[in-house]
Parts: C-alpha cells; structure tokens; sequence
C-alpha cells in the first residue's frame, strides 16, 4: 500500500512536469551563480585608492583617510594624518605621500616603518598649525609597495594621476631602502616630474651627480648621507690602520646599498695585506638562509689573520648572524671591532641578537643617519657649532610626542631622518609657490633643490641639510653609535664625511 501511494505521488503525470520544473529551477540557479561569478569582475578593494592585485592578498595603493593596510601598528597614527587631513578645504593644501613598504613581515622593516610614519606625520602637524600660517598648508598619504616593495609598480602609476585636483600631489618622501625596486620607483616618479625626497636611500647609485648621464632621477633629493660620505665619516672617526683591517661583504648583486657600501668600505681598505671574506645572502636578505653556517667557517679565518677590525658590507640580517657568529669565536682573547653602515640601526630590536656575544671584547659600531642624542649636550661632549643645532632637535621632541600616546621610540633615527625628508618637501612646495597663489606647479618642486643650502638650508633635527646641486646632502652629521652590551644603542661622537663640521655658510664646493 505504501509503494502504490508513493509511486503515485512521485510518478503521476503531473508530479513528473513538477518535479522537472523544480529540478530545472535549481539548476538553471546553479548555472546563473557560476555565469555571474564568471562574468563579474571580483572586488579586490581594500580602501579608497587601496585594491589587491591580481595574485596578492596584499592590499597595496595609497589612502589618507586613516586606513592602515591592516597593519595594527600603523592604526593610530594613520587615523591621527586622517584626523588631520579632515580639517583641509579643498582649495588650500598640497599632497605629500609617504612610499613605503607598509605591510612588510620583517619585524626590522615594520618597526622601521612604523617609526618613519610617525616621523612624517610629526612635521605634517608642524607645517600645519604652527610656520605662521604659510600656504600651501600640507595634506598626507600612505603609499603602500607590498613587501619587499614588490607592488611598487601600480602604487608609483597611482602616484602619478594624483597631480591634478583634487590632489594635487607635489612631492613623495619615504623611499626608504636602496634596493632595485626602489630605484625604478624612483626613476619612474622624477621621470614623470615629481619631486622625490629620500628619507633613508644611501645607495650612491641612487642619485644624481656631476657628468654627463648622471641626471638619471631629475627632482630627487635625499637627506642621508651615501654610502661613501658613511665610510668616510667612519674612517675619520676610526682612525682605521688598513694593516690590520679585513673587510666581510655580501655577493649577491643588485643590492645598491650593499654593492656600494663594499665599494665604499674597499676604497677605505687599501693597502689592507687581506682579500676580502666572502658570503651569499638569499634573494630576499630578510630570510635566514644558510648564511649562519658561512659566518661560523670566516669566524675561523679571521681568528688566522692579524685583523683588528672588520668592516661588514651587508644587510642587517646578516650583520645579525655575523654577529652571532664571531661572539663565539676561538679566540676569544682577541679583540675585534665591527664596523658598519645604517642598517646597524636594526640591531637594537632585534630579538634574534646574541647579547652576550657583545660581551666578548667584541665591539659594533655603525653610521647611523641620527639619533637622538647627537645634538643633546651632555658633560665632556659639547654639540658643534654648525651642522645641527639643539634648538631645533627640541622643537623635533615636541612635534612627536604627538604621533602617539605612548613615547615614540628615537634611538634607531628612523622618526628623526623621515621629519627631516618630510619638512625637505615642505620647504621645497611653499619655496615653489608664486605669491598670491595657493601652491605651486607640480615642476616647480622639484627644481628647488639646488637652493636648498646657505641660509636657505633645512634646520632638520637630525643636522642641517644643505644640499648640492645634484639634490645631495654636503657634509651631513653622521652620528656614530656602538651597540651596547645589553642591546641598546649608545651615541658615541658625530662624525663628519669632510672629516670636520661644514662652515656657518653651508655652501657645498664646486665638485667634478
């Protein structure tokens, strides 16, 4: 009896035309579901001016209105530049962006980054509420490349359509590492005439220069030093004997700040009775690889030679692992001294370092591009008269007690160089604004540089900047720093690339 009812109420003609109908509905839904999804673009936006790109969970672009490309350590203070850039009308500010590797995985780069954000965002406030009311007044955004700047290219072409209203984009400051990523970045922007303003670039390749051919980057300006003026001021601080010197560097090409640093630190060395001590970092220098394991064999080589000390051409992981490597030397009655350049910075919060390696008459010192004791007096250490002032470091501690509720961490330089950059730029657009107008044209900018120095230089709290006529600092402080037994980043003395302060003019030689 049951089967027999079944059967007629699933196999009647009726329920058959039925049960058809149904079947169809749903599969005609199924299909529509896949045509849609196949024929609408899916939405890869993360913000306003913010999207992932095809094959990247990475949300890359730029964006003022306090997104913080989902990393939380950038939350405060891209909610304080939106704060900020809110209280702009449309017809009185300029636009200045901050391009950097925001969403990087390197605890170094993060930290970094986050620090230079603060930096910039410190002396956005400034030019804002307290030069007098001068025009234009300054409005900022965050630039995101990706990690390892991979994305630089859609960030950079975004860039360049910002020029016009309501934009009005008229420099980019950041530019924060010497890698070749940063130096197409680079190249694309000042080709496209907008002023470029380097906060920690000290790659010589990445600049300009006297000589036919070497205007690649017209409108770019940097406030570090390059990787020469860093070997230099380390040589004059170290009184280096080339006898008892080696030098340790990387082999991996196309690194413009390790490629240069060893150029640098062998022209130093010459003379020096040894070759160089070889190692290959991974592609991305970030990365551990198996570099560790080549320390620990050159730890033994060094301990066969008469060296001294050991300048080191390589990026801050390795420098790390080296570190690491010679703290557990054989000869440990020996005292050796590293010398190295800004990516010494990193050092401090690294968590990886061995500290007690730093108690093994082993002594770490690195050109920093500032910090914050460099134009503190303090007793038996005067601050020089030219070059930099306290006054104006000072007026830097008061801006970025701003930037956050709890106090920004200084000791890298990284808050300090990225104000500087950030107050270049400004100076640079309110010098290019003809009077009676709101603010410049967008090549106007970035032919300021040459101006940039004498009385018209840039009083940064890191030291003046007086730039030549190639967008180059003359002359820039370049405070040593020895990385202390506990991990901490001690101010040793200010060292000067030309071996002494500039003059009270401040006007760079001719060169070349």
């Amino acid at each position: 009896m049951a089967d027999r009812l079944r059967y007629r109420v699933w196999f009647t003609t009726r329920q058959k035309i039925v049960t058809t109908v149904l079947a169809l509905a749903v599969l005609g839904t199924g299909v529509g579901y896949v045509v849609d999804r196949a024929t609408t673009p899916e939405d890869r936006s993360c913000a306003r001016g913010v999207e992932r790109p095809a094959g990247s969970a990475e949300c890359v672009g730029v964006n003022g209105d306090g997104y913080d490309f989902g990393v939380p350590s950038l939350t405060e203070v891209a909610r304080a530049i939106a704060t900020e850039n809110a209280t702009l009308t449309s017809d009185e500010y300029a636009t200045v962006a901050l391009l950097l590797p925001l969403t990087s995985t390197d605890p170094g780069m993060r930290v970094k980054v986050q620090h230079e954000v603060q930096g910039a965002y410190a002396r956005q406030y400034r030019a804002n509420h307290a030069s007098n009311s001068e025009t234009p007044r300054i409005r900022l955004v965050l630039a995101n490349t990706g990690k390892g700047n991979a994305h630089w290219r859609p960030t950079v072409e975004r860039l360049k359509t910002m020029t016009a209203a309501p934009d009005r984009l008229r420099a980019v400051s950041g530019v924060a590492t010497s890698s070749t990523e940063v130096r197409q970045a680079v190249a694309s922007l000042t080709g496209a005439g907008i002023a470029v303003v380097g906060t920690t670039i000290t790659a010589d390749d990445i600049a300009n220069g006297p000589g036919a051919g070497n205007n690649r980057y017209p409108g770019l300006a940097r406030v570090s030093p390059t990787n020469s003026d860093e070997a230099k001021a380390l040589a004059h601080f170290g009184k280096v004997v080339a006898a008892r010197a080696l030098l340790v560097q990387d082999t991996r090409t196309g690194d413009h700040y390790t490629d240069t640093l060893k150029t640098a630190f062998a022209a130093s060395l010459k003379g020096a009775p040894y070759e160089p001590q070889l190692f290959t970092s991974p592609p991305d220098p970030t990365d551990e690889g198996t570099t560790a394991n080549t320390f620990r064999q050159i730890t033994h080589l060094i301990c066969d030679t008469r060296a001294e000390t050991v300048f080191f051409a390589g990026r801050h992981t390795q420098l790390r692992q080296f570190i690491n490597a010679l703290g557990a030397r054989g000869c440990a009655e020996r005292a050796f001294t590293i010398l190295t350049g800004d990516e010494g910075s990193y050092l401090g919060a690294d968590l990886k370092l061995d500290r007690k390696a730093l108690k093994t008459r082993l002594t770490v010192r690195y050109a920093s591009l500032a910090h914050p004791d460099a134009w503190q007096p303090s007793p038996g250490r005067p601050v020089p008269r030219t070059g930099g002032s306290a006054a104006a470091y000072t007026t830097f501690v008061a801006d970025i007690a701003r930037a956050s509720k709890t106090p920004v961490p200084l000791a890298d330089g990284q808050a300090i160089i990225a104000y500087d950059a950030m107050a270049t730029a400004v100076h640079a657009i309110r010098q290019a604004t003809p009077d009676g107008k709101h603010y410049p044209e967008t090549a106007d900018v970035a032919t300021q540089w040459p101006q940039v120095k004498g009385s018209l230089r840039v009083e940064g709290a890191g030291g003046w900047i007086c730039l030549d006529n190639f967008g180059n600092p003359f002359d820039k402080a370049v405070p040593i720093v020895e990385l202390a037994q506990d991990g901490s980043q001690r101010f040793v003395q200010i060292a000067w690339p030309e071996g002494r302060p500039p003059a009270a003019s401040c006007l760079p030689p001719r060169r070349g």
